[in-house]
Parts: C-alpha cells; sequence; structure tokens
C-alpha cells in the first residue's frame, strides 16, 4: 500500500470516527473568523450608527436581522458581539486553567498538609452555584472586560483543580517520577517538567467544556447588566434589550441566542471529539 493511499485511508477513517470534534472546530473556526474580521465585514457600525426611523424593522435586504430600539443594525451587533465573548471566554480558560492547573499540580503532587487546605478551599469555591460565584465576583469590581475574564476565570478554577490533583496523583506513581526523584530532580522540576505534560490530555478537554460554560456565563453576567457596560454589543445585552418586545420583534433575542447556541455547541463537539481522540481507551488503543 502506498503511502499517499494509506494517507487518504487515516484520514478518512479520522473523519468518520471523529466527525463531531471536526464539525465542531469548522464551527468554532468560523466564529473566530468572523470575530477577527468584524471590522471589515459588519455592514454598519455597531454602536453608533443609529436611525429612529428604522428602529425595531424586521429583517430585510438592507437589514438581514433586523434593527433594535435606536436602529442599529442587529447583524454587525450580533458579529461584533462574537469578539467580545470569545475574547472574554478564552481570556476567562486561560486565567482560570492557569490557577487551577498549578494549584491542583502542586497540591496532588506534594499532598500533606498543603494539599488538605488547597481542596478545602476548592470545596468551599465548588459549594457555590457557578453562576452565583460568577455574579458575586463581577459585583465587586467596576464592569469591563477584565472584570468579566477574571470573575468567570476564578469561578471555573476550581474545575480545573480537582482535574489536575486527580491526574497528578496517578502520575506521581508512575516510575518515571519515582526515577526523577531517586536522580535528585527537584520537585518543582519534576512537576512541571515531566507530570504536567502527561495530564494535559484531560485539561484540554475540560478546557473546551469550560470555554463553552464561560461564553454561557457572559452572556448571563450581560444579560443581568453585569457585563460589559453599554453600548458595548454582547449577545447577552442584546437579549435583554429584546425581552420588553418579544411578542413584536422576537428577532431582537433569535439571532444572538443563536449565536450563544451555535457557539456552545461548538465547544462541546470539539470537546467531545478531542476526549475521543486523546482517550486510548475510547480509541480502542489497549
Amino acid at each position: 500500500m502506498s503511502n499517499e493511499l494509506r494517507r487518504r485511508r487515516n484520514r478518512a477513517h479520522l473523519i468518520r470516527t471523529h466527525w463531531a470534534g471536526i464539525v465542531g472546530l469548522l464551527i468554532l473556526s468560523t466564529l473566530v473568523l468572523v470575530a477577527v474580521l468584524a471590522r471589515w465585514i459588519s455592514p454598519y457600525d455597531p454602536l453608533y450608527d443609529t436611525n429612529m426611523a428604522i428602529r425595531y424593522q424586521g429583517p430585510s435586504a438592507a437589514h438581514l436581522f433586523g434593527t433594535d430600539q435606536l436602529g442599529r443594525d442587529s447583524l454587525s451587533r450580533v458579529i461584533w458581539g462574537a469578539r467580545v465573548s470569545l475574547l472574554i471566554g478564552f481570556a476567562a480558560v486561560a486565567l482560570g486553567g492557569v490557577l487551577g492547573t498549578a494549584a491542583g499540580l502542586v497540591s496532588g503532587y506534594r499532598g500533606g498538609v498543603f494539599d488538605i487546605v488547597v481542596m478545602r478551599f476548592v470545596d468551599i469555591l465548588l459549594s457555590f452555584p457557578f453562576i452565583l460565584l460568577a455574579i458575586l465576583l463581577a459585583a465587586f469590581f467596576k464592569p469591563g472586560l477584565i472584570t468579566m475574564a477574571v470573575a468567570v476565570g476564578v469561578a471555573i478554577s476550581p474545575r480545573f483543580c480537582r482535574i489536575s490533583r486527580a491526574s497528578t496523583l496517578s502520575e506521581t506513581a508512575r516510575d518515571y517520577v519515582l526515577a526523577a526523584r531517586a536522580l535528585g530532580v527537584s520537585d518543582t522540576r519534576t512537576c512541571f517538567r515531566h507530570v504536567l505534560p502527561n495530564i494535559l490530555a484531560p485539561l484540554l478537554v475540560t478546557a473546551t467544556y469550560q470555554m463553552a460554560t464561560a461564553i454561557l456565563t457572559e452572556s448571563s453576567l450581560s444579560f443581568l447588566g453585569l457585563g460589559v457596560p453599554p453600548p458595548a454589543a454582547t449577545w447577552g445585552t442584546m437579549i435583554e434589550s429584546g425581552r420588553a418586545v418579544l411578542r413584536s420583534t422576537p428577532w431582537l433575542i433569535l439571532f444572538p441566542a443563536m449565536a450563544i447556541f451555535l457557539t456552545v455547541f461548538g465547544f462541546n463537539l470539539l470537546g467531545d471529539g478531542l476526549r475521543d481522540y486523546l482517550d486510548p481507551r475510547l480509541r480502542g488503543v489497549l
């Protein structure tokens, strides 16, 4: 069998077995591209291009998603809302992932009193409903992109900490860790040079699911008025603005809600695909 034919069969097998992840990746790639090119592809200014004469106008050739209460183009606002949601989502997951992974890695490796203290603190954070913890954190600081990213990031960090600690406990019993200790390798080097690369797979899968959670949380906080302040275009703010006129202008809620659905759906599909691809048991590899 030629190498080219083998590569084609491998690609076909990959598509058949991991189609969910590929579909999710395509959805998210499109959304990221839209967010990056928002300045050039949005037909109107999402903030200041107002026209009270066409307020609450339905979808038309000039305004594909209709207009809002100030006559602004809803399509442009949905496009720019993708930039805000994805930016906050990536920043929150990066912050929560770094904090939670580092805490769980050190806690699982060191054990003892340090592990007990860290995990009891994590238990306290997990005892709060996720959205409530994010609301409490967001309410204490001035609304904005940084506040949203920090609030959501801190709220999701306990999930990363739990998974990181559990994976670290499993890895520390392996021969390569025992050999590193016997050779006198420092604990810091053993943790971050040897253990960390071997626990990244479950953390990557967790990151995709937490991205969906972060975007849902950001939209919820924006809906409650705790997100990025107006006139910034966010999906949660658009839904809140259209809530009072839902019966007469359903498109004000429909399109940003569909954007949230597609984003969350894409991250969940990508997470499922990554889980299947990175887990040897689900790949049928012993």
